[in-house]
């Protein structure tokens, strides 16, 4: 265990010490991790206030104490880990970001195999039996929900026209799957926090980054790149987890409760993230309407037919082989679930 981890353990377990007596007997207390707040308006106007407002939300006497996971000093790919340990109750899961932890993971959202919302919710439904039985096995921890921040796309602070002018070109990635798509284009990934981003695209530590329009609207990338291609790399999904033991402290019918009552906030997000979408490339690109961000004036590159096949053509030609190679060395039989499960949706044998 990390010493941060280690840390915000004792931190926590005397923070309980001293706050049990005061609860009241008949309420339940879960601490919760959040997305970070750099991430955005899913953040801001979904998460935070489900979970601020969660017995009002769910109909259950459960308060939670919710924090943003960029304020509490612990990493984002830790987040399993912390579960695992005991130290929180709820997760807004980082799916790519913890995938070097749980391998199983990346199988929600390989490049190329959810390029467009229809797609990403077939994907979904079909994979999570699968990811929720993994979890419980391996983290101790049970999958509820799971929701998209939308279709990641590039910027780049030098001019292109298509995909492939990203050859030589150092591009910022978040997991190795999509690593591995940047490498067969010719770019050069390199492996970067979410907020480290801005400031790396500044200084030329990378000449472009890869992310969801409304998030580089809200953490100002369009102020230090010039050009967005609206490719989707992958779709971003992300979940909202619970730990077993604080599952298990629910009576049944609250279980079902609580289980659609996430379901009801993940729906929400799947039709927020699709508006905030097509606003957040208005607004990077500086038209109209744009009513959820900042108007910046990036030059918007049209995406041909020959990117988005090649896109398409990631499942097959390196997300699968290279993905599956590594899920299956810690999840022996992990790659043939998924082509039972995923395979059929995307057409694929």
């Amino acid at each position: 265990m990390s010493r941060s981890i280690t840390r915000l353990a004792l931190v926590l377990a005397a923070a309980g010490a001293l706050a049990a007596p005061a609860l009241a007997q008949d309420r339940i207390k879960f601490k919760a991790i959040g997305q970070p707040l750099a991430t955005g308006l899913i953040q801001k106007n979904k998460e935070q206030p489900f979970f601020e407002n969660f017995a009002a939300k769910t109909g259950l006497p459960i308060d939670v104490d919710y924090k943003p996971i960029d304020t509490l000093g612990i990493k984002d790919t830790e987040q399993l880990r912390v579960m695992k340990a005991g130290l929180f109750d709820l997760v807004s899961l980082r799916v790519s970001q913890n995938s070097r932890d749980e391998p199983t993971l990346l199988g929600l959202d390989l490049v190329g195999a959810s390029p467009d919302y229809a797609t990403g919710r077939k994907v979904t439904k079909a994979y999570f039996d699968t990811l929720d039985a993994r979890l419980q096995s391996q983290f101790n921890v049970k999958l509820l929900g799971v929701w998209p921040f939308g279709p990641q796309i590039l910027f780049c602070k030098k001019p292109i026209t298509k995909l492939a002018d990203v050859k030589g070109l150092k591009v910022r990635t978040y997991d190795q799957n999509l690593a591995k798509f940047i490498e067969l284009v010719g770019g050069t990934p390199v492996p970067i926090s979410f907020a480290d981003t801005h400031q790396s695209l500044s200084l030329g530590v990378v000449d472009c980054a890869i992310t969801g329009p409304s998030s580089a609207n809200s953490a100002g990338w369009p102020e230090v790149t010039t050009h967005q291609l609206p490719l989707g790399f992958q779709m971003a999904l992300n979940g909202y987890a619970i730990s077993m033991k604080a599952w298990n402290q629910l009576k049944p019918d609250q279980q079902a409760k609580l289980k659609a009552s996430v379901e009801g906030l993940t729906e929400e997000i799947w039709k927020y993230s699709e508006e905030l979408f097509q606003d957040a490339l208005n607004c990077n690109a500086g038209k109209d309407p744009c009513t959820t961000g900042k108007k910046f004036k990036l030059v918007n590159v049209p995406v041909s037919p020959a990117d988005g096949d090649l896109i398409r053509s990631a499942v097959t030609k390196v997300s699968f082989p290279a993905w599956s190679e590594v899920c299956d060395k810690s999840n022996p039989g992990c790659s043939a679930k998924w082509t039972a499960t995923v395979g059929p949706v995307l057409g694929l044998k």
